[in-house]
């Protein structure tokens, strides 16, 4: 096992919770479960949905793992991530955890290819690759689009929920998995707003650094825009009054405070961006859900 530097029987928990990212993991595995709740699939049994739910789980983190084992240095540089585990030194920075990741990464493959099919299988294969490769190590440092190619990984999340059911792909999961693609970029802008500095100080050429903070708050309030657009479009294929509700709510409250954002790009007002983003993934995630399971 990594070596683990603990002053109290609680510490390794806390440390190792934090270097897998698990709360992103979480949303990524509610994406997936929205996935398999507007498949048209037949139903999963509990040992196909737990293997669905763990693999999708196990691969985000196995990739928020990569992702800071291979920032440590960068991490240092910045406030936002200066008391990540492996910059304190709370984890050692050590080879043994690219094994670890690798084993939990073939681990939930292997058992969604197993339980579930090959479609899966893959979709939750390219959701970490993405995050932790495309993203992390060819993207993050080279260009501003990082984020937009980066955030696949939520798309895919999707994907994998829907071919687990079905591995023939229908239009609402595909529009879903556009949506997914189209709010990563304002909701992580918003976040990189807030953090410019630190983003500038790491070399890092997120959007607020490049074009400044106006311009990044225009280009987010226009992806806004687009993405509430495309979370209307799963009502022309077959989700009802559930998710409608849902996703105007949701997008209303996105496009005000991205409004908000642009007339006032400060830190504060970017936060406030941010957090509304995650309201509104929140409710287009869980009306999907309901509206699929409702029946009406």
């Amino acid at each position: 096992m990594p070596s683990i530097r603990a002053s109290n029987s609680t510490f390794p928990i806390r440390a190792i919770l934090g270097v897998f990212k698990l709360r992103i993991g979480v949303v990524i595995t509610f994406t997936a479960l929205a996935g398999l709740a507007v498949s048209s699939g037949p139903s999963l049994s509990l040992l196909q949905l737990l293997v669905l739910t763990l693999s999708v789980l196990l691969s985000s983190a196995s990739a928020g793992a990569f992702n800071q084992y291979y920032e440590h240095d960068s991490d240092l540089l910045m406030s936002r991530t200066s008391k990540r585990p492996f910059v304190t030194g709370e984890l050692r920075h050590e080879p043994v955890w690219l094994l670890v990741i690798a084993a939990l990464m073939t681990l939930s493959v292997g058992a969604a290819w197993i339980a579930l099919n090959a479609w899966s299988a893959l979709f939750v294969f390219l959701g970490a690759f993405f995050y932790a490769i495309v993203y992390t190590v060819w993207l993050k440092r080279r260009t501003w689009l990082n984020i937009v190619f980066g955030g696949l990984a939520g798309s895919w999340a999707v994907l994998a929920g829907a071919t687990a059911a079905n591995p023939q792909l229908g239009v609402v999961p595909l529009a879903l998995a556009l949506v997914l693609f189209l709010w990563t970029p304002p909701h992580f802008w918003s976040l990189a707003i807030a953090f410019r500095d630190d983003y500038a100080a790491a070399g890092v050429p997120m959007l607020p650094v490049v074009v400044g903070d106006q311009q990044a708050a225009n280009t987010i309030f226009l992806s806004t825009l687009a993405l509430v657009a495309a979370s209307l479009l799963p009502l022309l294929f077959g989700l009802g009054a559930i998710y409608g509700v849902g996703a105007i709510v949701g997008g209303f409250l996105f496009i005000q405070k991205a409004w908000r954002l642009t007339r006032d790009p400060c830190r504060k007002s970017a936060m406030i961006c941010f957090h509304a983003s995650l309201i509104q993934l929140t409710l287009v995630l869980l009306g999907a859900i309901l509206d699929a399971q409702s029946g009406f």
